[in-house]
């Protein structure tokens, strides 16, 4: 192959023979496939970063069963969505999908010690011969021995399970949220202890997820903001049932007590940032839909 160090994704992409439409996957969401080329096909699992988008049924499978029939490795992005997070011990598990190669990192450190893994089949591996490649931190003694004590961890006290468990009730909890503010949350998704919190800005407007993230952490919780309009939760997998109790109750108490306050004090002559389209998959946020995303 060519050097791609000075070729961009989508000049890669035209260059080769095998492009989403030729793959059968002219209608894949584009927040799914991060790269499909003549040689592998990388997956973000959950689409984690941003929106915690679950892929529908049967789309890892789809992808599976079109990696295998044009020769593509698929190479699926378990990071954060692996290792229990989502409820099984990689995400690709709710479909009983085996990609050709996965990435770990995050949950594998234990909140120890940076560390990261690929896994593949020596098929794959062995490609790489001796001496073609390098590591300046690879095979690290202290953390290999962390990354395994990581996973005898999330083995030994099934914390896949608990994910699965313990995140019913969490997703179960937030509708009951969304269905006391229904103007404020337009959507609740997630799978495990995984999950999105899609606000509705135009009601919200002056205030953004941000905002709210800021007095939740006032009030002990920790969430992310992302994209203006959603809150991500990801929870530790090893919380107990009060422990979230008291998170959802810091969520209630921020959208019914401070969030009036945060309306009235936030200057209002600044225009929202988020549009009404998504600039990743093209979809309005504003519009209401029966179907899960």
């Amino acid at each position: 192959m060519e050097n791609m160090e000075s070729t961009t994704l989508s000049e890669f992409q035209q260059k080769t023979p095998i492009n989403k439409r030729g793959m059968g996957l002219s209608n894949a969401p584009d927040f799914f496939v991060l790269s499909i080329c003549s040689v592998m096909f990388l997956l973000l699992l959950r689409e984690h970063e941003k929106r915690v988008i679950i892929p529908p049924d049967g789309y890892l499978k789809s992808v599976r069963n079109l990696c295998s029939k044009y020769n593509v490795l698929m190479i699926a992005d378990e990071i954060q969505s692996g290792l229990a997070r989502s409820g099984k011990l990689l995400a690709c598990d709710w479909e009983e999908v085996r990609p050709d190669v996965v990435i770990l990192g995050k949950a594998l450190g234990g909140g120890v010690i940076p560390v990261s893994a690929v896994l593949a089949d020596k098929d794959v591996m062995l490609c790489i011969r001796p001496g073609e490649h390098g590591s300046t931190f690879g095979g690290n003694p202290l953390a290999s021995a962390v990354a395994i004590a990581s996973l005898d961890v999330i083995r030994d006290e099934k914390l896949a399970h608990r994910s699965a468990q313990i995140g019913l009730e969490l997703e179960n909890q937030l509708l009951k949220i969304q269905q006391q503010f229904p103007d404020y949350i337009k959507e609740v998704r997630g799978r495990g202890l995984f999950s999105a919190v899609e606000l509705n800005s135009k009601n919200l407007f002056p205030i953004s997820a941000y905002d709210i993230c800021l007095k939740l952490k006032e009030r002990g919780v920790l969430a992310k903001p992302t994209h203006d309009t959603i809150i991500r939760l990801t929870p530790p997998l090893s919380m107990s049932l009060d422990e979230l109790q008291e998170g959802l109750n810091a969520l209630r108490e921020v959208l019914e007590l401070d969030l009036p306050e945060l309306q009235k004090t936030k200057p209002k002559d600044i225009p929202p940032s988020a549009s009404d389209t998504c600039d990743r998959c093209g979809r309005n946020l504003y519009a209401s839909t029966d179907k899960d995303v």
